[in-house]
């Protein structure tokens, strides 16, 4: 009996850890200036509203800058547990779509910036993968300072240290160009350029 609970441990660790590892090892994935070669209009406008604040931080608002903000944005998303009442996977179930846009697929998440992945498993804030365009600099700017101005009912807590004053700080124009990222990838003229691309 004990060699064969040996045995079941290590077939058991075989097929849900070794396995899916070493197929997974296999897959390409993209880096993050793949994925995101130039500023977005969210990061340039950050530059613009915020010149001082975003001039200390990240300097001039070029790609090297954009990826900078976006590696910080997601550390900090992390380090603050945001995925822990955030989701990022929009499912094919319970009409999610309509909720939070189109369903998310494989592909959009094999690059450098899902490692780890934060798909997330609870919902008491809204799912954020197609975050992008959904909400203004501003409306984030405010949200961060304190959600219940933009979100009454909101039970976010308020992140005062993303400001310097009333001005975001670095981990703040961080997170905003975040969250303005999440999802850039499938808003509805991303998918009509990528569809158009693809039928040439």
């Amino acid at each position: 009996m004990a060699t064969a609970g040996i045995g079941l441990f290590v077939l058991a660790g075989v097929l849900t850890g070794y396995l899916p590892v070493s197929h997974l090892a296999k897959l390409e994935y993209k880096t993050l200036a793949e994925v995101a070669p130039d500023p977005s209009p969210e990061f340039l406008d950050l530059a613009r509203r915020y010149p001082e604040p975003f001039r200390r931080a990240f300097g001039e608002p070029n790609g090297d800058a954009f990826r900078r903000a976006l590696r910080l944005g997601r550390d900090q998303y992390i380090a603050e547990g945001c995925w822990h009442c955030h989701s990022q996977d929009v499912r094919p179930v319970s009409n999610e779509d309509q909720r939070f846009g189109k369903v998310s697929w494989a592909g959009e998440y094999r690059n450098e910036m899902f490692l780890p992945h934060l798909f997330g498993t609870r919902r008491v804030g809204p799912d954020l993968i197609r975050e992008s365009g959904r909400h203004s600099n501003d409306w984030h700017v405010a949200h961060f300072f304190d959600p219940t101005l933009v979100a009454p009912a909101s039970v976010m807590p308020r992140y005062t240290w993303f400001f310097d004053g009333e001005s975001p700080n670095e981990k703040g124009l961080a997170m905003v160009t975040y969250m303005q990222w999440l999802g850039s990838w499938a808003t509805p003229e991303a998918l009509a350029r990528a569809e158009t691309e693809t039928g040439k």
